[in-house]
């Protein structure tokens, strides 16, 4: 069951939201001009809100800043903040995986300024910070997501400041006839190219025909599992991402709970199992990875990076990274990813440092 925890709306000076409500009255100009009969959109604070499983397990961080309207004082607008992003394992899995992409000879920097497309699966929603991230810093990207789970969809749209209009049937239709004018001034079509569905990883992937040049996996569920059929090797799941994957370039990104004492390790002692009870197939989870999206002699590599301040690992598996070159090693890939990450920095003016997610405790596998 998902949980909803916040702390109280911190209501500063006006003067401190005198920005974003300019950018807010712009984007009402440019999308319905007299917009509310002359009043104008207003900060009410912004605030830190938290979606658990439970009293223990955290699902998802987000910042949220609530809005309203002069003209309607009593209704309160929620708009999830997509460049602040609280969780050290989301920064990793968005360092490695953009920067290991842009190593495969995919034009990454024409995706970013909209001029190319991309196709990126997210399985596990959570707070929606991840894919919300992605659809607004890639204007080229169109994002689909699955969650099985109809309370965390719920909970992301009603407290996290998820765009509703978002969410889609089974069909594919949207569930809500028509965006609302919010919607539209807040999210001016980034909202359009996301696509939320609630169904299960393995049917949805097994039944979709789309090609996608990423994918990120993050599908923890209440009790902290990541569930077998995501991961066994002879699992529909994976064949079927395989066919799913993009031949030439295609990226995956999995988070998995670990320390990095017991990443090559096939089991973990019975004293540590309690603490950590996903280190014993963090090994096989890998393995399993790359046999099947890579294979053993394919043209493609996996790396696991470790997750500052947390026991979180990113495994990493891509298809078209150059193994051909006389200097491939550890070293040579390190720094072939180091380069394309500062590019990566400076194009999308990031606020955190790809190259610090992507240096900490590196891996083959």
């Amino acid at each position: 069951m998902a949980l909803f925890r916040s702390s109280r709306i911190t209501l500063q000076d006006p003067m401190h939201w005198s920005g974003m409500e300019r950018w807010l009255q712009k984007r009402c100009e440019e999308v319905y001009p007299g917009y509310g009969d002359g009043g104008k959109l207003r900060i009410l604070g912004y605030q830190w809100r938290v979606l658990r499983f439970n009293d223990v397990t955290r699902q998802s961080t987000a910042k949220v800043m609530a809005t309203y309207h002069d003209n309607m004082p009593g209704v309160v607008y929620l708009m999830q903040q997509p460049r602040c992003l609280a969780v050290p394992y989301v920064k990793s899995m968005i360092s490695a995986g953009l920067t290991t992409i842009a190593s495969c000879n995919f034009d990454i920097i024409s995706a970013l300024q909209g001029k190319k497309n991309m196709h990126i699966l997210c399985i596990g929603h959570g707070g929606g910070s991840l894919p919300l991230f992605l659809a607004s810093q890639i204007q080229g990207a169109t994002v689909h997501i699955v969650e099985i789970d109809p309370l965390v969809i719920s909970a992301s749209i009603r407290a996290m400041g998820f765009p509703a209009c978002s969410l889609k049937t089974q069909s594919g239709d949207q569930a809500v006839s028509k965006p609302e004018t919010i919607d539209e001034i807040m999210w001016k079509g980034i909202h359009e190219r996301i696509c939320l569905y609630e169904a299960d990883a393995e049917e949805f992937i097994v039944n979709s025909t789309n090609i996608y040049d990423m994918i990120f996996v993050d599908a923890y569920d209440g009790d902290d599992i990541f569930p077998h059929k995501l991961w066994r090797p002879d699992s529909t799941f994976l064949k079927a991402m395989s066919n799913r994957l993009h031949p030439k370039h295609g990226t995956v990104v999995v988070n998995l709970h670990s320390d990095s004492d017991v990443l090559n390790l096939d089991t973990v002692p019975s004293s540590l199992e309690h603490i950590l009870p996903m280190g014993k197939y963090v090994s096989q989870v890998c393995r399993a990875y790359k046999d099947v999206l890579v294979g053993r002699e394919g043209s493609g590599l996996a790396f696991t990076v470790a997750v500052p301040w947390v026991c979180n690992t990113s495994l990493v598996v891509c298809r078209g990274f150059d193994k051909d070159s006389e200097y491939f090693n550890r070293e040579f890939v390190i720094n072939t990813l180091i380069s394309k990450s500062l590019e990566l920095e400076h194009v999308m003016d990031l606020p955190f440092s790809c190259m610090e997610y992507i240096k900490r405790g590196f891996i083959l596998v």
